[in-house]
């Protein structure tokens, strides 16, 4: 796998009552709609900033994937190897010589000559490490831009097989680059690099890198293979050298996920300490890895990395039991502590054999007299053959003799170390860069659904705001309803106080009058029976009245005919008085509402009664003029008329002519009597605007 890229309520109001208020209620629900989508819209980013393909690929994804992808992250690194970084003192790498100002245009370049040619599909370059004060650990003199370049005997141009020229694609790091290639044929390899980054110490462009390791399948081809370089370097020795790039040796402890594990082998003192182990069967072997015992866990280590590692290194193999024919597979000699680590590897002739001899030689060094020299002890003995460990849980053959308080030679071959299982070098590899590549996506994303809750709180924030002035509206609406609605319950309950008073009272004094003229007609049998008969059909209608004047503002057949209604109540009601009657506009008198014609009606029969009872008149007169504009109703008499301006006017009048939103006037002529004008026009009339029927 190439693991370069990261990854990347509203509340019903009663029908009847909407009518009766007047009140638009769905158009308050859409004002109010409105305003709820213009909060929410208002949580929108205020902002808009730069992000890189990986932000925009993260913003892309839903909420959902997001976490999904968090838990994802979480549950793969637990089971990725850790980075746990070696102290104490041991190889660094490769490091170049700074270029002339003069050569700064010129790449510098490192390459691998292997033994021979060799089909590779994996590149991995591991950067060297430095300890910042406020970073931690950082790498330092990796290229900013490079290409990998391979070629063949035949191919000595090369052919680029790899190249990096945005260093915010791979830096920074710790861990290691890990390049998946197409297969490819060669026999060797270069690291060309165009960009260089500055050392941490001296801000010096140098390339740094601390193994090379290139793959054929889970063979490392490139260890301890012939290194070249543009520059040799600062240092022909110590802890950087060009060799050192090709030794297996990291700046990593192999720390694997998982909690098995097993404390290192180390032999008792002795002269000629050596191990010998038995694969059960013969195996051509090519590979020999050694992991060092594992030295103390505290600041500072107890030694230098080289307990149980003797300086003098011999492993033999064989056929037979006795080593008879024995062949050497590994004569290892170091003289400085940077040739050791805690992961020694060394490519081999291969070699069939059954048995493996391991001994620490003496040499007669004076500096051998140090008695830890004349120990051996391993946290793990792999011996490879076609890229499997042959000694993996085999057993040593001292196993009694060697046995050690808490240390036994069965860890040697249990394929642990003091911080879990032994990985394969590959799979090691690329589990690190593995857990770079999550660990540098997960902040994006943890970042991303940080933006997003945020958004989501300020949303939630509105969305109470919004709630709030919701409820606060619907409040309002409901009590300007309950307001309004007792205003009406008011107004009906005068309407029916007023049409009980000039209906009824009307009516009652009618029957009144005709009662009186009953009496004066006793001598004369027809007249007192059409007086009686009138006064039937009187009391008739004022039963019906009774029992349907709550709907009678409805009754759209009521008082029609408002021009002969308002003359029989004339002569019904002032019977004794002389009367002028003049009528105008009958077409729009009949296109008058019910209820305004209802309330004229009552209006006019209220003023008869008014005139009969408190004018002491002999005459009146009574003009109505309807118009499309307007309706005037002027009745006149020649009684008293009102004596003193401060006198009221009858409440009924004023109550009726209220109901009609009309303008009553009350005048008294130079002629005397009293004149009353009810006007009713469109000017009168704003709920409704308009008195006729359309």
């Amino acid at each position: 796998m190439h693991y370069i890229n990261c990854y990347s309520a509203y509340t019903v109001v009663n029908v009847d009552m909407r009518r009766r208020l007047g009140i638009n209620y769905n158009r308050i629900q859409k004002e109010l709609a409105r305003l709820l989508i213009l909060f929410v819209g208002l949580s929108a980013p205020l902002s808009v900033y730069a992000r890189s393909p990986e932000d925009i690929s993260i913003s892309n994804r839903s909420m959902k994937e997001l976490e999904e992808r968090l838990a994802e992250i979480d549950t793969e690194l637990q089971h990725l190897a850790s980075y746990s970084l070696r102290s104490g003192i041991g190889s660094i790498g490769y490091r170049s010589s700074p270029l002339p100002v003069v050569d700064a245009e010129i790449p510098e370049w490192v390459s691998i000559t292997f033994d021979r040619e060799y089909t590779v599909d994996a590149v991995v370059l591991v950067p060297t490490l430095w300890r910042h004060r406020e970073k931690g650990f950082i790498d330092d003199g990796f290229p900013t831009a490079f290409k990998v370049i391979s070629g063949t005997d035949e191919n000595t141009n090369g052919t680029v097989i790899a190249e990096f020229s945005d260093a915010g694609r791979h830096l920074p790091r710790i861990a290691p680059l890990f390049i998946t290639i197409p297969e490819t044929s060669m026999s060797w390899i270069k690291i060309e690099a165009s960009g260089l980054s500055k050392r941490a110490y001296d801000d010096k462009e140098v390339l740094q890198l601390s193994e090379l390791l290139v793959f054929s399948g889970t063979e490392n081809v490139a260890l301890r293979q012939p290194v070249d370089s543009r520059t040799s370097g600062e240092f022909s020795s110590g802890a950087w050298r060009q060799q050192f790039l090709v030794d297996g040796s990291v700046p990593y402890l192999m720390d694997a996920a998982g909690e098995d594990q097993s404390l290192a082998y180390i032999s008792e003192r002795g002269k000629r300490p050596e191990l010998t182990l038995d694969l059960e069967q013969a195996y051509p072997l090519n590979r020999i890895q050694l992991h060092a015992v594992d030295q103390s866990d505290t600041v500072p280590q107890a030694f230098a990395g080289d307990l149980g590692m003797p300086r003098h290194l011999v492993i033999q193999g064989s056929n037979r039991a006795d080593f008879s024919d024995a062949q050497t597979l590994l004569d290892f000699r170091w003289d400085s502590i940077h040739e050791t680590g805690p992961l020694m590897a060394w490519r081999i002739p291969e070699t069939i054999c059954r048995y493996v001899k391991i001994i620490a030689e003496e040499s007669g060094d004076p500096v051998e007299k140090n008695s830890t020299l004349h120990r051996i002890g391993f946290a793990e003995i792999e011996l490879f053959s076609g890229g499997l460990n042959a000694a993996l849980n085999k057993k040593t053959l001292e196993a009694e003799s060697l046995k050690k308080r808490g240390r036994t030679p069965i860890a040697l071959t249990d394929g642990l170390n003091l911080y879990g299982r032994i990985l394969p070098v590959r799979d090691w590899m690329e589990q690190l860069a593995r857990r770079h590549d999550l660990e540098t996506e997960r902040p994006l994303i943890e970042a991303e659904l940080n933006r997003r809750y945020a958004r989501q709180k300020t949303n939630l924030n509105r969305m109470y705001i919004v709630a709030a002035l919701l409820l606060f509206g619907i409040g309002i609406a409901v009590l300007l309803e309950r307001l309004v609605h007792m205003r009406q319950l008011a107004q009906i309950k005068e309407r029916f106080a007023a049409d009980l008073h000039d209906e009824l009272g009307a009516n009652v004094h009618s029957i009144g009058l005709m009662s009186d003229f009953a009496q004066t007609t006793l001598g004369s049998p027809d007249h007192t029976q059409k007086i009686l008969s009138r006064i039937r059909a009187l009391s008739d209608r004022t039963g019906t009245a009774i029992r349907h004047f709550s709907d009678m503002q409805e009754d759209k057949e009521l008082y029609l005919g408002l021009s002969e209604d308002m003359q029989r109540a004339a002569q019904r009601i002032t019977a004794r008085f002389e009367h002028d009657m003049t009528i105008e506009g009958d077409e729009y008198l009949k296109k008058l509402k019910p209820r305004i014609r209802v309330d004229l009606f009552l209006f006019y029969k209220e003023c008869l009664v008014n005139i009969y009872r408190h004018s002491e008149a002999t005459r009146f007169a009574t003009h109505l003029t309807a118009t499309a504009s307007e309706v005037v109703l002027t009745v006149s008499d020649n009684g008293i008329g009102i004596n003193s301006p401060d006198t009221p006017l009858p409440r009924a009048l004023k109550r009726r002519a209220r109901l009609l939103r009309a303008k009553l006037t009350v005048e008294t002529p130079k002629s005397g009597g009293t004149s009353i004008t009810l006007r009713l026009s469109r000017h009168w009339k704003p709920r409704t605007g308009q008195i006729y029927e359309t």
